[in-house]
């Protein structure tokens, strides 16, 4: 009986190595892994070095924030790690929703001068 269980593990084991070197080769062909292949692992904004350890915090990032734009050539592309490409997706979103709110807000111009009586109350200490 131990004979057929321990090749079923050996089986099993063996479909599961399978399935993720074929997975590994599928990732490999994505944008994300020819990117990996091309630059070096570090962050483009912060510089940060990254290793096999910690390499799923390193992204791939589309300069023209256009996802279906991938040239063989990684020309759209620049590793950021996971913090300073969060940031900039947040500032990209930012002057895309501020420039379309600039032309409708009025700017508030200030009436408050906390200066006018500074001459009159330094002249009258002398």
């Amino acid at each position: 009986m131990p004979t057929k269980k321990t090749n079923l593990d050996k089986d099993k084991l063996n479909q599961i190595v399978i399935e993720a070197r074929r997975n590994q080769e599928l990732r490999e062909q994505s944008y994300r892994g020819q990117a990996l292949k091309m630059y070096p692992w570090i962050c483009g904004r912060c510089t940060r070095e990254f290793t096999h350890k910690n390499l799923s915090e390193l992204t791939v990032h589309h300069r023209d924030h256009n996802h279906d734009n991938n040239p063989p050539d990684g020309s759209n592309w620049e590793l950021l790690c996971l913090y300073c490409h969060d940031n900039e997706h947040s500032r990209y979103e930012e002057t895309r929703f501020d420039s379309g709110q600039s032309h409708k807000t009025s700017k508030s111009i200030p009436t408050h001068n906390p200066f006018t009586n500074l001459k009159a109350l330094l002249d009258s200490k002398k």
